[in-house]
């Protein structure tokens, strides 16, 4: 089903916002009522204050994700946070939001979730004897390595347990506190158990800062990926999303960059729009870029069959139709011509078991 609402609000007027994606609190589909702001006559001026970002722990009762999509190569992953304060404007994740209440326009970024007793969770599922391992992705909806992670540090607990499992791993990011947790990374990819990817959008630095205002600079992730690379971990980037007139000119330049940096396998998605999301992008346009509004979107709804999104599987990570199929063939031939290899190398899932305990029997083999 294609979801299209009419355009957000306008701007709370006694919020001030710095560096945020969204610039309103659209409510979310499941919401039973709509709010909007309606003047009462009275001309009381209010003092504003800048919109901070909130943290909140929750306290799951599973850590992992089970998914049975047909075009999803993973089928099970650990998202540490619900929201994410990178306020990536295009974040297809906004939308889950919705799921706690919240608004999927300013609440994503500024409202977060944290899951402080990840580690312990996922140890207690990893040890189940019906437990059957398979590479568990991270970073799936909203970045594990997003800024309040630096404070909160809940992935390098993630990580020792998995190394101490012998748990094959993957990861989404764009934030470089991943760099902190190098040699834990470093450790698992020489065992052939883990492997990144760095999600590259856009060289340009300005077009970066409005269209992802929190998240590592253009140059910091290249940083990133060399840096990583360096340290022995495969890294893939991830030309991700293809925005039409915006960023799709810059597919071979961002490969190049990429490669010369040491990933050594690319991906590319092109522009998705579900749900909420589909009105913030727009609202997104006509702030930043509204002499290319129009431009953008109608080549967006090429790509998806007239729609502003596609959700069929099969579909919404690849596009249709014509503008799709020349962005395709132009990645390919510059992944090609560039010397990324055509597959990420397969996890090692062989030596899983429980790490050795104090007073274990050694084992003669």
């Amino acid at each position: 089903m294609f979801y299209n609402t009419p355009m957000p609000p306008p701007r709370d007027p006694d919020r001030l916002l710095k560096a945020r994606g969204a610039d309103t609190r659209p409510d979310g589909r499941f919401e039973p009522y709509r709010r909007e702001r309606d003047s009462d006559g009275w001309d009381i001026p209010e003092e504003a204050h800048l919109l901070r970002t909130e943290v909140v722990t929750e306290k799951p009762r599973s850590i992992i994700t089970r998914n049975t999509s047909p075009d999803i190569s993973f089928d099970r992953s650990i998202n540490p946070y619900r929201g994410c304060e990178h306020g990536c404007i295009y974040c297809y994740a906004r939308p889950s939001h919705a799921y706690l209440g919240l608004s999927p326009g300013l609440d994503f970024e500024t409202k977060i979730t944290a899951k402080p007793d990840a580690a312990r969770l996922l140890e207690r599922e990893l040890a189940r004897p019906s437990y059957k391992p398979a590479p568990i992705a991270l970073g799936t909806n909203t970045d594990p390595y997003q800024p309040i992670e630096s404070k909160l540090a809940i992935m390098p607990g993630i990580l020792r347990v998995l190394r101490d499992w012998n748990h094959p791993v993957t990861l989404v990011t764009r934030g470089q506190t991943v760099l902190r947790d190098l040699d834990l990374w470093a450790g698992m990819a020489a065992k052939g158990q883990a492997a990144v990817g760095i999600s590259v959008t856009t060289l340009d630095p300005p077009l970066a800062r409005a269209l992802e205002p929190r998240a590592p600079a253009p140059a910091t992730r290249l940083r990133m990926i060399r840096e990583l690379a360096d340290a022995g971990v495969p890294v893939r980037v991830m030309v991700a999303p293809v925005i039409p007139v915006l960023t799709e000119p810059e597919i071979e330049a961002i490969l190049t960059a990429a490669r010369q940096a040491g990933a050594t396998t690319a991906s590319m998605i092109p522009l998705r729009l579900p749900h909420e999301v589909a009105p913030l992008f727009r609202d997104w346009l006509d702030r930043h870029r509204p002499g290319m509004a129009a431009h953008v979107m109608n080549r967006v709804q090429a790509m998806r069959g007239g729609r502003d999104n596609d959700p069929r599987f099969g579909h919404r990570f690849r596009g249709a139709g014509i503008e799709a199929e020349l962005a395709l063939k132009r990645f390919r031939l510059a992944r090609t011509r560039l010397g990324f290899r055509q597959a990420a190398p397969q996890l090692d899932c062989t030596r899983f078991g429980p790490p050795p305990r104090a007073g274990d029997q050694l084992s003669l083999f």
